[in-house]
């Protein structure tokens, strides 16, 4: 369910959001009956600009894998670009604003798209050498940034195993073991 100030493309980002993490839960350790069944609600609030345009599509999809794969999204971290269904991310406009307001919100981890790397010469030195920025071709990529404790190891996404809730007869599960998404 989609509602809240969202123009066409914006509306068009959640639904490719809300595909790719679809269709790649099995890669994230997502249950399918979890990623298929559950009804979720994107509602993205008022504000004074309406919003639109490709540039939430990472943050759309990272929110959405986090949600379905319960593992938190860092909160020091920005990031912008569009996500195409095979998890490509292409280059968004407005990089020099977006990193500015960053930064004046007091964010320093920034995850930008790789293809606009090259608008970074715009922001002023200071501004630059106080930001962190990843540059990311692939939404795991920038899911290795944005959730917490992810990483990426062989070109593949890993999350931190969850130690395993008390069991009846009081084992606990491997706590620490890294879970490897992508593989069988």
């Amino acid at each position: 369910m989609l509602t809240g100030q969202l123009g066409d493309v914006m509306k068009e980002s959640a639904r490719a959001a809300l595909t790719y993490a679809r269709a790649n839960a099995g890669r994230y350790g997502i249950d399918a009956r979890k990623a298929w069944g559950s009804e979720l609600h994107i509602h993205v609030p008022a504000g004074a600009i309406p919003k639109d345009g490709p540039s939430a599509g990472v943050a759309m999809t990272t929110a959405l894998v986090s949600a379905l794969s319960d593992t938190p999204v860092r909160s020091d971290v920005a990031m912008t670009g569009e996500v195409t269904l095979t998890g490509r991310v292409l280059p968004i406009g407005g990089v020099k604003e977006k990193l500015l307001g960053a930064h004046r919100a007091g964010i320093r981890t920034i995850i930008l798209p790789k293809d606009n790397e090259g608008d970074l010469e715009d922001l002023p030195a200071e501004v630059l050498a106080a930001l962190d920025v990843h540059p990311v071709e692939s939404i795991d990529q920038a899911l290795s940034v944005a959730l917490r404790g992810a990483s990426m190891s062989e070109g593949k996404l890993r999350f931190p195993e969850l130690p395993l809730p008390l069991t009846t007869g009081g084992g606990r599960g491997h706590e620490g073991a890294v879970r490897m998404h992508g593989s069988r």
